[in-house]
């Protein structure tokens, strides 16, 4: 091989590491990307999961107090302690008309619900013990209805959609 073939093989393999060396920046942008959107997605899904798990565990609190009213036919104070504090926040997880509802139609009839049941204490038979009895009865079968429309209120929430 003479000196001006051995000098032109020379600057070829010295062209073909400036194309490597060139392609090698946008390589590693692409490949950089591509593992920034995969963690992206990992950390959207996971995100996903524990709003749903939140979502969930309130959600259950909310069936399991309006169950053991439907169970007992009162409003326990210790079902409405885990009932307030289990549904304690609902404003920054669920919108408005959930925390609304949670916060004051359930509530509002557990709490009515349980003044009637104590001030019928005591009431003899009568007008005013019926007319209490009936407005319990009342306040029960709303309930019912709440608690089986539950589900279907909730169920935009509880969604794990990816």
């Amino acid at each position: 091989m003479d000196c001006e073939q051995l000098i032109q093989a020379t600057q070829n393999g010295k062209d073909w590491v400036d194309y490597m060396s060139a392609l090698l920046t946008p390589t590693i942008a692409v490949l950089g990307s591509v593992v920034a959107y995969f963690q992206w997605r990992t950390n959207s899904n996971r995100l996903k999961h524990e709003l749903f798990e939140r979502r969930y565990e309130q959600f259950a609190v909310i069936s399991n107090f309006l169950a053991s009213i439907m169970i007992s036919g009162k409003s326990m104070p210790e079902e409405q302690h885990k009932y307030l504090s289990g549904t304690s926040g609902m404003r920054f997880i669920f919108d408005e008309e959930i925390a609304e509802y949670v916060g004051t139609t359930i509530w509002h009839l557990a709490v009515e619900l349980e003044c009637l049941d104590s001030e019928l204490v005591g009431v003899p038979v009568g007008d005013e013990r019926t007319k209490n009895v009936h407005r319990q009865a009342e306040i029960k079968k709303q309930l019912n209805l709440e608690f089986k429309s539950l589900e279907e209120k909730f169920s935009k929430y509880l969604q794990l959609q990816h």
